[in-house]
């Protein structure tokens, strides 16, 4: 099957030698081993190590600084791959960094700028650490969140011990929830993206007292520091992009808090690790989560390639401003190939 499959992208590059290049931009968020994981945002570092084995033999790493030119000027060489990390996670330097400098591959890391040191965990983070972990809540919850009643009922859930964190492991967020924990996170997520970052930590604290927990950031869970952006932008592998300032849905925002957010995040990493930004990602990065006004904003900030969060290849049709991407998961080596096949046959 994988003889099949490598055949095949070599076979679609001879094919597709006289046309125009096409790329993939690839998005990963962590490279790290988690009890639980319910947006698939984890690759561990042994799959993480087969997937840029696989893209150094099978594919054309490119820094994705390069990509948008090199379209334009159809100088892309075909199978050219672009890899991407959003959010700062800090095992982005611990993990991922040694590994991409071992195989040669460049990355673009997108920070949001104001969460630099933070010890708290994104807001997605502490609903799992709440919610998904082992220990015991209340039977039920009342909460009135943007301006509206809420009620959940937890039942046999309440309880949850090490035994179901294990059989639920593998539960996915946009899957159907397999029970009123899972329900309740799904359903917190949903009302809690959209909201703004004050009611969105009223909500937080909360959920806090509810389930009688203090807050305090796991450290499998914490973003860089900035003296850790510092590092991982040394040494010339990776380019730091800008994913805002406190990582908002911007389309939400008044124009006004979208621009500060763009600009602010944009001075500040210029700031920090001294080369200029140009690269932007919006955070969530869904068509909802941004507008045609977000994306004039960013290219007044003199930024030069934003990227998205919906599924495509790049062509030299694709807009600069809008660059779609493709969540990789947790494969190994051999579907991870499959899965690219199956993207450049898009």
């Amino acid at each position: 099957m994988i003889r099949r499959a490598i055949e095949k992208l070599r076979r679609r590059e001879r094919q597709n030698a006289s046309r125009s290049g096409r790329a993939l931009i690839l998005l990963y968020h962590r490279v790290a081993s988690l009890r639980s994981d319910p947006w698939s945002l984890a690759v561990t570092p042994r799959r993480f190590e087969e997937h840029l084995e696989v893209l150094r033999r099978e594919a054309h790493p490119i820094r994705l600084e390069r990509l948008p030119r090199a379209l334009v000027d159809s100088e892309l060489p075909d199978r050219a791959v672009a890899v991407t990390f959003d959010d700062g996670y800090a095992d982005n330097l611990y993990s991922a960094k040694p590994l991409l400098e071992r195989y040669d591959v460049p990355a673009t890391v997108f920070l949001p700028s104001g969460l630099l040191g933070t010890k708290r965990e994104f807001w997605w983070d502490e609903l799992d650490g709440l919610l998904l972990q082992p220990g015991r809540l209340p039977g039920s919850l009342r909460m009135k969140i943007n301006g509206k009643a809420h009620r959940w009922q937890l039942g046999e859930a309440a309880r949850y011990p090490r035994s179901d964190l294990r059989h639920y492991r593998h539960w996915r967020a946009w899957k159907d929830p397999p029970s009123p924990r899972h329900a309740l996170y799904k359903s917190m997520w949903d009302l809690m993206h959209a909201l703004p970052a004050n009611e969105r930590n009223r909500v937080l604290v909360e959920l806090r007292g509810w389930a009688g927990v203090e807050q305090a950031g796991r450290s499998s869970h914490r973003l860089l520091s900035v003296e850790e952006a510092v590092d991982l932008a040394r040494g010339g592998t990776i380019e730091i992009g800008a994913h805002t300032v406190t990582h908002p849905s911007l389309s939400t925002l008044p124009v006004d808090s979208q621009r500060l957010e763009i600009v602010r995040s944009k001075a500040t990493l210029e700031d920090i690790v001294g080369v200029p930004v140009t690269s932007f990602a919006y955070p969530y990065g869904k068509r909802s989560d941004y507008s045609g006004q977000t994306i004039t904003l960013v290219r007044e900030a003199a930024f030069a390639r934003a990227c998205t969060n919906f599924p495509g290849l790049v062509k030299r049709s694709t807009d600069g401003f809008q660059l779609p991407r493709l969540q990789v998961h947790d494969w190994d080596g051999d579907a991870f190939l499959e899965q690219l096949v199956k993207w450049f046959d898009g």
